[in-house]
């Protein structure tokens, strides 16, 4: 499964506890996140992690693309509702229309995070594996 990490600058703490408690899960699959969150996830807890340009450099835009694909399985999304404008954000707006329009499970905090790698260490989301189109060569 392709797995998107990303989190506001005081939900960066919180995203690597939680990559930190579920790495044994987290590990054998392939994880991207937007550069710094992906960095101190690295940094923290050895994940191999690809990197995204950062969130106000594209890195939304680039998870969009993306999930447009089909390229995105599961979204791990902290952000920080004392920062006044994270839900705001017409970046994450659209981003979260997007998981919806294209079935992609998404979390915004670390009990439906929780909730869902558990869900994916038990298989309930191999449905996803189901709806990728066969790349043809």
């Amino acid at each position: 499964m392709n797995i998107v990490l990303m989190a506001d600058d005081r939900k960066k703490e919180l995203m690597t506890q939680l990559c930190t408690a579920y790495k044994s899960i987290l590990e054998k699959h392939s994880l991207s996140a937007t550069a710094a969150t992906g960095r101190v996830i690295t940094e923290a807890t050895g994940l191999d992690v690809s990197l995204f340009l950062s969130r106000k450099q594209g890195g939304h835009q680039q998870v969009d693309a993306r999930i447009s694909y089909n390229e995105i399985d599961l979204i791990l999304m902290f952000l920080d509702p004392g920062a006044g404008d994270s839900w705001d954000d017409q970046r994450v707006m659209r981003t979260l229309r997007l998981c919806d329009q294209y079935n992609v499970p998404v979390a915004t905090n670390l009990a439906s995070a929780e909730m869902m790698i558990l869900g994916l260490q038990r298989g309930d989301l191999d449905w996803r594996e189901m709806i990728k189109p066969k790349k043809t060569l």
